[in-house]
């Protein structure tokens, strides 16, 4: 028979999980929104290629992606399908092997939306539904 000092700490530990899944849960399905500067146009399935340097112009514009890091691992996870760390290990080399810079990293939705709106060529992400004025890329 337990005691009642460790029901209560096994009831803690329980409704610390039942916490834990459903931030998780939430953070999970949460929509992220690839956006895009007005006089971008672009595929959704060139959305990842953009991000890890592998797609640079879009017809005659030349693309300008910025990491949004409110809302970064949420995006590698489910549309670059890396880790932090491998996404900063690939930007690593490509910065010495082919001189390429990394995404410009912005703290947030609204720097990121800031940023598309004003940069011809701009593409980032951000978690809140974008407002007018930007080109909704994608949604997933």
């Amino acid at each position: 028979m337990r005691s009642a000092s460790e029901r209560r700490r096994g009831y803690r530990y329980w409704l610390l999980g039942a916490v834990l899944c459903t931030c998780a849960s939430a953070a999970l399905t949460s929509d992220l929104y690839v956006v895009c500067n007005s006089n971008v146009a672009l595929r959704p399935a060139d959305v990842r290629e953009v991000f890890i340097g592998e797609k640079s112009f879009a017809g005659t514009v030349r693309l300008t992606p910025a990491d949004n890091l409110a809302a970064q691992a949420t995006f590698l996870g489910r549309v670059v399908k890396f880790t932090a760390d491998k996404y900063a290990s690939l930007w690593t080399k490509k910065a010495f092997r082919d001189g390429a810079n990394p995404p410009l990293v912005l703290v947030n939705d609204t720097e990121a939306i800031a940023y598309v709106r004003q940069t011809p060529g701009a593409c980032s992400y951000v978690e809140a539904v974008p407002p007018t004025g930007v080109a909704v890329v994608a949604k997933f």
